[in-house]
């Protein structure tokens, strides 16, 4: 199990089942674990994602932005549901930095 540290300063874990699924569906992330920790750990910017989650977005590029969702449960502990990569990244809903 790898973790972040977010912007708001909360460890966000990356379980081994989670990367395991991510990579299940999404074969272009196959190798890529440091990039998703990284854009969790320095993002380009953070918005709301849906149910609480936030989403992480880094530019990668010509690949596009890198998005990772994750959810910070409480100060001291959260978790990645999912990454992918975006043509068109989203800005609605920024909530860091402001």
């Amino acid at each position: 199990m790898e973790t972040a540290t977010s912007v708001h300063g909360v460890p966000i874990r990356l379980t081994g089942e989670r990367w395991l699924h991510i990579v299940d569906a999404r074969d272009e992330l196959v190798g890529r674990e440091e990039d998703v920790l990284a854009a969790v750990r320095s993002p380009d910017w953070v918005t709301r994602g849906y149910r609480g989650s936030l989403v992480a977005w880094k530019g990668f590029g010509r690949r596009g932005f890198l998005a990772v969702v994750y959810k910070e449960l409480k100060k001291n502990d959260g978790f990645v549901i999912t990454a992918f990569f975006a043509d068109k990244p989203s800005k609605r809903n920024k909530v860091w930095p402001r």
